[in-house]
């Protein structure tokens, strides 16, 4: 694992914190939502594939593949 995917991660974080106290600030409470669940969602989808590859190096040392 890289040290640039926490720092991705934490940058997403901080975006999607800052557009949604903003869309909250100006009464667009629906758009903050979304914006923090596609903020959740682009982040899974990071951890997913880091996970993914995971697991793909533990069946080739464990000869499991």
């Amino acid at each position: 694992m890289d040290v640039d995917l926490i720092f991705q991660i934490a940058a997403i974080g901080i975006v999607v914190a800052v557009l949604n106290m903003l869309l909250q600030r100006s009464g667009r409470e629906e758009q903050a939502m979304m914006t923090t669940i596609a903020g959740l969602i682009v982040v899974l989808m990071m951890i997913i594939t880091q996970i993914s590859l995971l697991f793909d190096t533990i069946k080739e040392v464990f000869n499991l593949w």
